[in-house]
């Protein structure tokens, strides 16, 4: 399977981990959920991520779900989340994982970092502790992880850590900072991928300001597909057009603690896995938050439709 690097682009869906009522790992929806997927367009996926409930996992479990997505992906991309409180362990899974042909893997920083110093010397230990010859992706998320990373403090890792390929940009606002980026990569740093996530919410004004794509885990991911190809052909009012039909659900899903229950109700509702559990604790939705997610739907087809 082919690496990750400075160049890749295109959308690498953040995939969940499907879960039967009881909890236990639905090894069925893993092979559904990856079909769905590639089926939509997906470049490549990227797994165990914070939406994929990674910490509810042991790793046994982690490194048999890597080993399903990745034989069931056949030659495509895949990236495995390792963020771990422990380097060891981090090093451990991506060892595991990578002897078994993922892309690339990705590491946020832990919620301890609090200045510049403390996280330019974590991504050293993480790329000494990984090797240098395994592509990293950096998970940029200070809404969930309490991180901020500045723009000058990115630049000095990715001058030094030619290993970390991409940055998982998920700032906000964060635009900006994809902008400092590519005019420092302009001025002759080198380069590295910029994939989006945020649910997508910012993805045609992320493509305009110079990021190569998405990565995030929204449940209609063929929009993500043509919006990131309408923007590479320079379309950008019809991609736009084509984005609104579906913000009014991207921003339905931007709930602090439910975010997943209406990925995974969406995901199941289509198809792509049998049942919308979270593994426990886990929020579900209420019959009324299901009546109004039911609502999205249908006005989201309608609008589509008459697109």
């Amino acid at each position: 399977m082919a690496l990750i690097n400075a160049q890749t682009s295109g959308v690498f869906v953040i995939a969940c981990t499907p879960f039967r009522d009881d909890g236990a790992v639905d090894t069925a929806s893993i092979d559904s959920m990856v079909d769905f997927y590639f089926d939509k367009g997906a470049d490549g996926l990227t797994i165990l991520g914070m939406m994929g409930e990674a910490p509810k996992l042991t790793q046994a479990e982690s490194i048999d779900i890597t080993r399903q997505t990745l034989k069931r992906s056949a030659d495509r991309p895949v990236v495995v989340g390792v963020s771990a409180p422990g380097l060891a362990a981090l090093g451990e899974l991506t060892k595991a994982v990578m002897d078994m042909g993922a892309a690339g893997v990705m590491v946020a920083p832990p919620a301890s970092l609090r200045t510049d110093e403390q996280i330019i010397t974590y991504y050293r230990n993480v790329v000494e502790t990984v090797g240098p010859d395994v592509p990293v992706v950096l998970q940029d998320f200070p809404l969930s992880t309490g991180v901020q990373i500045s723009s000058k403090t990115l630049g000095q890792i990715f001058e030094t850590h030619p290993g970390i390929v991409m940055l998982k940009h998920e700032d906000w606002p964060g635009l900006q900072k994809i902008t400092d980026l590519r005019d420092a990569e302009a001025k002759g740093r080198r380069r590295v991928s910029i994939l989006c996530g945020n649910a997508g919410v910012f993805l045609p004004e992320e493509m305009q300001r110079g990021a190569d794509g998405a990565m995030t885990g929204f449940a209609y991911p063929e929009m993500m597909v043509d919006v990131c190809r309408l923007a590479r052909e320079n379309q950008y009012d019809a991609a736009r057009d084509l984005f609104d039909a579906y913000l009014p659900l991207m921003r339905y899903e931007q709930q602090p603690g439910l975010g997943l229950a209406v990925r995974k109700y969406v995901l199941a509702k289509r198809g792509a896995i049998a049942s919308a559990a979270q593994r426990r604790p886990g929020a579900a939705l209420s019959p009324l938050a299901v009546a109004e997610v039911e609502t999205l739907i249908a006005r989201q087809e309608r609008r589509l439709a008459q697109a």
